[in-house]
């Protein structure tokens, strides 16, 4: 039997988030440059074959994430199945890693690691996955990508960008759940959207400090509807004692995990170690972001 498959499913993160009104789907526009964790924060999934469809989850988030049908990587692997018209099944192995309902789409990840994997798994044409992608969530084509991209549209139009340089940062999770269904619909009780529009094209930058400077302009549409449905959820620099020396601070995606950009790969260490001795309970990663590492 040929050796399993594996590969990482890293944490995405939404440098900013534009966000338009409802439509009649019930979904929104969207408008948002992504880019990927480092290895520190990301999930595994392991693949191999088996006459039968089969998920296991171990790992911190194993309990939250479950491994029952609702789980985006079983959705993944029967739509492909059923699009490719594939007749084997696999046995799929997830480690969870990463926190769930955090905003850094570790459901969408594991859901593209499955569409990767499978699609070598069973030797057929990646087109196949491309297709379905759209359909799991706003988030997987642009995790299928894996690279930094402008998501737009619904998710299922992704434009890849070049990021100056990869940018230091730090994720910070609190542990609160913030599932993303009832932010959008705060979102929506508060009319927002009503001002949506593109930003246009990534400006070519000379150095991080340009891109972090044009990033301070930009905003997440999702952030003050997630503070108003979690009170307890605030940025790093409000809930611990002393500044964390981040460049820009922002939420990610629907929350609750903040990112935190700094000029340094070592700065970011250094205030990570900071935010988990005063938060031992909170996730805290220190990682470069921009392609994903897929290995």
């Amino acid at each position: 039997m040929p050796a399993p498959l594996s590969t990482l499913a890293p944490a995405k993160v939404n440098l900013f988030l534009h966000v338009g009104p409802v439509k009649s789907n019930g979904r929104h526009e969207l408008d948002s440059l992504v880019v990927f964790a480092g290895p520190e924060a990301a999930d595994r999934l392991t693949v191999e074959q088996s006459d039968t469809l089969t998920l296991s989850v171990t790992g911190p988030g194993a309990a939250e994430a479950g491994a029952g049908a609702d789980n985006l990587v079983l959705k993944a692997a029967r739509a492909l199945q059923a699009e490719a018209g594939v007749k084997e099944g696999a046995a799929l192995h997830l480690e969870k890693m990463l926190p769930v309902a955090a905003g850094i789409g570790g459901g969408s990840a594991d859901a593209a690691a499955a569409l990767r994997l499978l699609t070598r798994l069973w030797d057929i044409n990646p087109r196949h996955a491309r297709t379905i992608a759209p359909q799991l969530g706003g988030d997987v084509p642009v995790a299928l990508l894996g690279q930094p991209a402008f998501m737009r549209g619904e998710g299922e139009q992704v434009e890849p960008v070049r990021l100056p340089a990869p940018l230091p940062a730090v994720l910070f999770n609190s542990g609160i759940a913030c599932p993303t269904g009832p932010v959008f619909a705060a979102f929506d009780d508060a009319g927002g959207g009503a001002g949506f529009a593109e930003c246009g094209s990534l400006p070519e930058f000379a150095d991080l400090g340009g891109l972090i400077d044009w990033l301070a302009g930009q905003r997440n549409d999702l952030e003050s509807p997630a503070l108003t449905l979690h009170s307890a959820l605030k940025p790093p620099e409000r809930t611990l004692n002393g500044p964390t020396g981040a460049l820009l601070t922002r939420m990610s995606g629907s929350g609750a995990t903040f990112v935190c950009l700094y000029g340094t790969l070592d700065a970011a260490r250094e205030s990570a170690e900071s935010l988990r001795a005063q938060q031992p309970e909170a996730w805290v990663r220190a990682t470069l972001l921009g392609g994903a590492d897929l290995s």
